[in-house]
């Protein structure tokens, strides 16, 4: 047996507070996402807008579980086996979501940049297709998170935490099966798309000429880096995790508990990304940075008349990410 009382202690002390970080900064930007395109903007014009939205919504919601884990890492689980079950379905289900809608924006670059005479063609049904998208995506995250519910349980020893459960039956398949599952569906499917995308994406823009390959390129980079940097070691530490449940290589407690240590930085380091979506995909657009200062404007500047009240979006305006302009789709 190896007591690990030194690694509940780290995990007491590290996550509450960056958790709590995390929660807030997330929470103002995704937040500030909503309201822009509630406040601005009409309407989801383009499929961009479906999945920035969605994507938005998804990082709020697992953004709100938040609280709860800190909790959980401070004071040990004290809010029964119920919401313990639905905490750990709702983390998922926006985990996936999340990853998933990322996939999907990264197809849509590809589509508006590389495809440009079928994503003009299928303009009309691009937004269905979208929200079919979408719907899919929600959908598909709530199955992946079945285990969450089912398994997600209270443990008393040595201190109340919420945390899966394997039947003791058929322990290690099962818990590979669910790490496996995270690993393929939260992280290898959308690296293997990004990377594909946009490499042809790199490849067009690099074919253009007039259009300002630098910024694109910039952005471009931004987006997969950050991806990488902040998903693969965590998700390399599952690897080993599920290579643990078949055969068991860490056999000395120092390094157990180093590796225990080393899941929760990395998961909290997972867990930014949350923060980092709205840069990223929204704030990064050069229109969309104009409708924030917009409604910057009109919010300091009108608050005693009641202006925000009457604020109306601009007719006839681009998306987030306009389908007929490169320039639009990826500058900074």
């Amino acid at each position: 047996m190896c007591e690990k009382g030194l690694v509940r202690q780290f995990r007491g002390r590290y996550e509450p507070p960056l958790y709590w970080i995390i929660f807030v900064l997330g929470a103002v930007g995704n937040l500030m996402v909503v309201w822009i395109y509630v406040t601005v903007r009409n309407r989801l014009k383009t499929m961009t807008d479906v999945y920035v939205l969605n994507l938005a919504v998804a990082d709020l919601f697992f953004l709100c579980t938040l609280p709860f884990w800190a909790a959980d890492a401070g004071r040990g689980w004290e809010f029964g086996v119920a919401l313990c079950k639905i905490m750990s379905a709702v983390y998922k289900v926006n985990l996936f979501s999340s990853m998933l809608l990322l996939t999907c924006i990264s197809i849509d670059r590809y589509i508006a940049i590389v495809q440009v005479t079928k994503a003009h063609n299928l303009k009309n049904k691009r937004l269905f297709y979208s929200k079919l998208a979408c719907l899919t995506v929600w959908l598909l995250s709530m199955l992946l998170a079945l285990p969450e519910m089912i398994f997600a349980e209270v443990k008393t020893r040595p201190q109340a935490s919420c945390d899966l459960v394997y039947p003791s039956s058929d322990r290690n398949r099962t818990k590979i099966l669910v790490l496996s599952l995270q690993i393929c569906m939260g992280f290898c499917l959308p690296l293997l798309v990004m990377v594909l995308c946009y490499s042809v994406i790199v490849r067009t823009l690099l074919q253009a000429r007039s259009f300002e390959k630098h910024k694109a390129l910039r952005v471009v980079f931004a987006v997969v880096a950050v991806f990488v940097l902040s998903q693969l070691p965590y998700n390399g530490l599952l690897v080993v995790d599920a290579v643990q449940a078949v055969n068991i290589t860490i056999t000395h407690c120092k390094t157990a508990k180093g590796f225990d240590i080393a899941k929760q930085i990395t998961k909290s380091l997972a867990y930014t990304h949350a923060c980092l979506n709205p840069l990223l995909y929204v704030f990064i657009g050069v229109r969309f940075r104009k409708d924030l200062l917009r409604m910057v404007r009109v919010c300091t500047g009108g608050l005693g008349s009641g202006s925000i009240i009457k604020m109306q979006p601009v007719p006839k305006r681009p998306s987030v990410m306009s389908d007929t302009e490169m320039t639009n789709a990826l500058s900074l």
